[in-house]
């Protein structure tokens, strides 16, 4: 999954929802039922995400959306393989971002 995000240290929940092309209250849901999930809240309890926050976002979409696992079963498989399933994700997503560039460059040729 490619996602169209600046560099910042920090994003809003609109900004994020936009980029996964999520609805906002999924994402608040998914706070509520991941553990390893915990943006900062400023003073008004604004959402802020860091970018470890979205690469937690991008393995639970990557798990739920994409794989079809249950809520339950995607807790499950981040707590007892968190390690090797991130390892896998990062690979997958790197690969996956060098096939968006070489389309891109395949498209402006």
């Amino acid at each position: 999954m490619h996602l169209n995000l600046p560099e910042k240290l920090y994003y809003s929940i609109g900004e994020v929802a936009k980029a996964f092309n999520v609805n906002t209250s999924l994402i608040r849901f998914w706070e509520k039922e991941f553990t390893q999930l915990k943006p900062k809240k400023n003073a008004k309890g604004n959402r802020k995400f860091t970018p470890q926050d979205i690469s937690t976002l991008k393995l639970i979409y990557h798990l739920v959306k994409e794989r079809g696992f249950t809520l339950e079963g995607a807790k499950t498989h981040l707590k007892e393989s968190k390690k090797q399933t991130l390892q896998n994700f990062e690979i997958i997503s790197k690969l996956n971002n060098i096939k968006h560039q070489l389309i891109t460059l395949k498209n402006n040729l």
